[in-house]
């Protein structure tokens, strides 16, 4: 198992950074909110979950230990592979994960693409012992989220304008919710953009 990369980040792709390790480029699949943190040309360290299968070797790249160990525990649910755990971590932080398993919120984790209400359901049933409680200390900040989705679309390509116009698009719907996830803030900003 790789449990971590170090290395400058080479380049960062819509759905993955590339992280220069001893002279290789290691690609490493990430939610949005990971990759808007990963700044082109500076150094980064990823916690990481080798995935392998027989045709592919797939390294998942994470901001930190504890968004690894919920991917991980996702996929021990049935029916929830490597990808679904990723969408899963790129609507939900681990904490509103946590949160709505634990409420056991079908609509919540009906909002990523790929589960349904059965699905949802039987993941909460699986997962709800295992997954953990969200800790009030690990809640998520609502404020950066603006310069996190400003940096994230810098490094994707957009221009500081484009990024400003984005983040003004949807500040008024944002604002106005009790806490904004970095990643569902990334996604609604790139909705609204046209790539260069």
């Amino acid at each position: 198992m790789i449990s971590f990369v170090s290395g400058r980040v080479a380049a960062v792709t819509p759905d993955s950074v590339i992280v220069e390790v001893g002279g290789f480029g290691v690609q490493l699949l990430a939610t949005p909110a990971t990759i808007a943190r990963a700044r082109v040309g500076e150094r980064a360290r990823f916690a990481t979950s080798l995935v392998v299968r027989e045709d592919s070797l797939t390294l998942y790249g994470f901001a930190d230990d504890d968004e690894r160990t919920v991917f991980e525990l996702l996929q021990t649910a049935s029916g929830v592979g490597p990808r679904l755990a990723l969408a899963m971590l790129g609507v939900h932080s681990p904490t509103a994960l946590r949160a709505a398993v634990a409420t056991e919120d079908v609509k919540a984790l009906a909002l990523v693409p790929g589960i349904g209400r059965k699905t949802a359901q039987r993941i909460i049933l699986e997962l709800k012992d295992r997954l953990g409680t969200p800790s009030t200390a690990a809640a998520e900040s609502t404020s950066g989220w603006r310069d996190a989705v400003h940096a994230g679309l810098l490094n994707l390509g957009y221009t500081a304008r484009q990024a400003d116009e984005a983040i003004a698009a949807i500040a008024g719907e944002l604002d106005d919710s009790a806490a904004v996830d970095t990643a569902t803030a990334l996604r609604l900003a790139l909705a609204t953009l046209k790539r260069p």
